[in-house]
């Protein structure tokens, strides 16, 4: 056997764990459509134990040696399979060290949503800025930054401008803390190392429902915010409006944050409408 042979003949042998013969379709197309109690079997087995480790945690936090138990898995195998998919984000660890889901998948779940949520954001955006008189946006978080999805702006005089796929720092801002204030412990503690806010806010934030920025992300510029869920409850976006201190004034959040919490929940509300129809 060539060198050649004997590399194809190994890689042959690697794969045939995980992708099914080509020569076979009527065969494969049966095999993934085979189903074990809720198991699906794709034909691709990493895949397969990938998602058997996702489904483990859908139930709560697990320990390596839950997982292990509940796939059936090598212990080898789990661990390397977690520690891939924590690398990527859709795992992450609580306090205890157990594996739990991770942020990513909310993430996912909000770029979904993101055309239902940009149809409603239009005409409320525009409500905003008429009566508050400062410019309007709706963020969404991406990674370690925050992405500006819609927005509105002042047609004239001091504003603060923000153009629609500004990319900003999750470190200032009252969006960011609306986009952090309720994430998993952990991811919390990790964004707040940097960050211009504390933990102390975040939790003020958490329980009166609206941020506040005052010369934070920017000298001169101050903001408030507010959050919108999806059908789950998860804060899936931030609205906000921003504009100059010096117009808006030292305490913003006592006069506009009535405003901008309504526009959250209008936007909340309509999600929800909108999942239930589908």
């Amino acid at each position: 056997m060539t060198s050649l042979q004997a590399l194809a003949a190994d890689l042959d042998e690697q794969l045939n764990d995980t992708i099914l013969p080509v020569a076979e379709p009527n065969r494969q197309l049966e095999k993934t459509r085979q189903t074990t109690g809720k198991e699906i079997h794709s034909g691709v087995g990493v895949l397969d134990k990938t998602v058997k480790i996702l489904d483990a945690l859908e139930s709560g936090p697990s320990t390596l040696g839950q997982l292990v138990a509940a796939t059936g898995f090598a212990r080898p195998t789990a661990h390397r399979l977690a520690i891939a998919l924590e690398r990527h984000r859709f795992v992450l660890r609580d306090q205890h060290g157990r594996f739990v889901l991770g942020s990513r998948f909310a993430e996912l779940a909000a770029a979904a949503g993101e055309d239902r949520l940009l149809t409603a954001a239009g005409p409320i955006l525009q409500t905003l800025l008429e009566r508050s008189g400062e410019s309007a946006q709706i963020f969404r978080r991406q990674g370690d930054q925050r992405v500006c999805i819609a927005a509105v702006e002042r047609a004239s005089g001091l504003r603060d401008s923000i153009p629609v796929g500004a990319m900003l720092s999750m470190e200032a801002g009252s969006a960011a803390q609306i986009l952090i204030a309720w994430e998993d412990p952990e991811r919390m503690h990790q964004g707040l190392r940097h960050a211009k806010y504390t933990a102390s806010r975040l939790a003020a934030v958490r329980k009166r429902g609206w941020a506040e920025s005052i010369n934070e992300r920017e000298e001169g510029v101050c903001s408030i915010s507010a959050p919108i869920r999806n059908a789950s409850g998860h804060v899936i976006a931030a609205i906000s409006i921003s504009g100059p201190s010096g117009r808006m004034g030292q305490a913003p959040g006592r006069r506009y944050a009535p405003l901008v919490m309504a526009a959250g929940r209008y936007l909340t509300d309509a999600l929800v409408k909108a999942s239930s129809t589908r």
